[in-house]
């Protein structure tokens, strides 16, 4: 069964003022590791996620009908997000990430726009036709990805538990694929996002300066164990 993906990110005496650069750098690492250069949204949320957001911005993906490329880049967006500095506030960024999948679970792709509970409670796209029998086809397209940075009081100090950031993968489905057939080129595949993860997560921390890093997800279940089941390593 798919599951939901976070990476929590923990920095030493952080304060919110400092809070900015630690995800300007988050976000900026997508970049080099399957991700998009420019941020596609960011909202502020105010005291916890039953309050409506004070500020919501979309700048759009890929590009205008006059050529010019959608998207703000990373530093322009959190700094416009951080006009309104409150320790209350939660700070959510959504930026393009591409992994493969298969074309019929495209539709799952990306997180839900809207925000999820406490851990304490988805540019051009490809394809693969190397595994298109009965009808099956591999289609690499960015998903949004949700980046959140949380104040110091915001939902009673959510960051203890879910980190200073968080970055809400979505589902887990293409680090597994439990349904499909797991014949060479899905292997292939799989085995590519999984990569892709590993040194996301390892370029995040690194460019962040977090020192304390986390893999979850929502159903407590470990991604490494499930993978290592699914590729036949346990009995």
């Amino acid at each position: 069964m798919a599951d939901t993906l976070y990476l929590s990110l923990w920095y030493p005496n952080l304060r919110v003022e400092a809070l900015a650069d630690k995800l300007t750098a988050v976000l900026g690492a997508f970049a080099a590791h399957g991700g998009e250069a420019t941020v596609y949204a960011a909202t502020v949320w105010p005291v916890s996620w039953r309050e409506s957001p004070v500020f919501e911005r979309v700048y759009g993906r890929g590009a205008s009908g006059a050529g010019a490329v959608l998207g703000a880049e990373p530093r322009l967006a959190v700094d416009e997000a951080f006009e309104l500095l409150h320790e209350d506030c939660a700070y959510e960024f959504q930026i393009g990430w591409s992994l493969w999948e298969l074309e019929s679970s495209r539709g799952n792709a990306g997180p839900s726009t809207a925000p999820s509970p406490s851990r304490r409670s988805g540019s051009g796209s490809a394809q693969d036709d190397s595994s298109m029998g009965l009808g099956a086809r591999w289609v690499r397209e960015p998903r949004l990805v949700r980046i959140i940075g949380y104040g110091p009081l915001f939902d009673e100090g959510a960051y203890e538990a879910d980190g200073h950031i968080r970055v809400d993968f979505g589902s887990d489905a293409p680090f597994l694929e439990e349904d499909a057939d797991l014949d060479s080129v899905a292997a292939r595949h799989v085995e590519e996002n999984v990569r892709q993860l590993v040194e996301l997560t390892a370029a995040v921390e690194k460019a962040s300066g977090a020192t304390k890093r986390l893999l979850w997800s929502e159903l407590g279940e470990s991604l490494a164990q499930r993978l290592a089941a699914r590729l036949g390593v346990f009995n």
